[in-house]
């Protein structure tokens, strides 16, 4: 009897060992297959600025924080000189056109004159070859013969001259064309330059800074807005030199934060550094780092664009998860 108390005390003994030490031995797996990384959100940024011209800003309907769709109106340039420029070079299209009418009209004309001046020499030819014929027979005099061949002399010439002016009327055609060509490109440019007067958001996204003032003159190039694109978000963290081989591409995380407790966000690696720098000095981590880190990029899902840039957040890595590619260096 005594034996068996001693058994099953033994026996209760060891099952309160092993339950006390369960939460240990269950922590000590999953830390083993999870990385707790510590960072920062941040988004696709874009300086938003009006290409190759140069006026004032006449409208400027957003300010720092707001969102703004795709294609939404962000500013606007005083437009006057360019839509005169358009006007002009629309007029100078419409003369271009008028100059290559009149200029198919006079090769026309040019050769109508050529046509006429052949039938015209044919027909001298004729009178030149019977006259020839009879002066040969002793019917006709040497002077009437003489007329004839001057005449038909003549009709050369004359058609050699519009002939002339006829291949002169085709260039004058081709040079119309060309200029047509040219005053209709020039007009596309200035269009597109009358275009430039208005600035549209390239994407849906907040604005982050607003660096243009109303009557400003703006330069070419000059940031007008700083956009961020929320529909794309990632966590920027940095990894120690003894984690990296356990981090590889494509692996899950979630992601939470202090301003949405107990919100999950889905998102995975999808960048490590090669190069190892210095611990910044804003990076928070759970745990004590060594001095020279390895950055790495999450991907966030932020449908709702609750995850703004700067917010710190935390990414629980899945350690297990197989690695879906190999490791994205700079």
């Amino acid at each position: 009897m005594r034996k068996r108390i001693i058994v099953v005390a033994a026996i209760v003994a060891l099952a309160a060992a092993a339950w006390a030490f369960s939460p240990l031995l269950f922590e000590s797996s999953a830390a083993r297959n999870s990385l707790l990384v510590s960072g920062n959100i941040e988004a696709h940024e874009s300086v938003v600025s009006f290409k190759a011209v140069q006026s004032r800003v006449t409208e400027l309907p957003f300010d720092e924080g707001q969102w703004v769709d795709k294609g939404t109106l962000l500013a606007r340039l005083d437009d006057a000189d360019y839509r005169q420029q358009v006007a002009i070079d629309k007029a100078q299209l419409a003369m271009a056109e008028r100059q290559l009418d009149s200029a198919k009209q006079k090769l026309d004309a040019a050769n109508a004159t050529v046509a006429d001046d052949e039938a015209d020499l044919a027909q001298r030819q004729l009178d030149y070859d019977r006259n020839q014929k009879l002066f040969d027979q002793t019917i006709i005099s040497a002077d009437t013969r003489d007329r004839t061949q001057t005449a038909l002399k003549q009709s050369k010439a004359a058609l050699n001259r519009d002939v002339a002016m006829s291949r002169s009327a085709e260039r004058d055609v081709e040079v119309a064309d060309a200029s047509i060509k040219s005053a209709a490109e020039n007009l596309k440019l200035a269009e597109i330059d009358l275009g430039y007067t208005v600035l549209d958001a390239p994407f849906s996204g907040v604005i982050l800074t607003r660096q243009a003032e109303l009557g400003e003159v703006m330069q070419p190039g000059t940031p007008v807005v700083t956009m961020a694109d929320l529909d794309h978000v990632w966590l920027r963290g940095y990894i120690d030199e003894t984690d990296l081989g356990r981090v590889h591409w494509g692996q899950p995380a979630i992601i939470t934060t202090d301003t949405y407790p107990g919100k999950q966000y889905r998102g995975h690696v999808t960048f490590i550094a090669s190069d190892a720098e210095f611990t910044p000095k804003s990076v928070e981590t759970h745990k004590e780092r060594v001095t020279l880190v390895y950055r790495i990029k999450i991907d966030v899902e932020n449908p709702n664009h609750e995850l703004k840039p700067g917010m710190p957040a935390d990414a629980t890595i899945d350690l297990a998860a197989p690695a879906q590619q190999e490791t994205v260096r700079e």
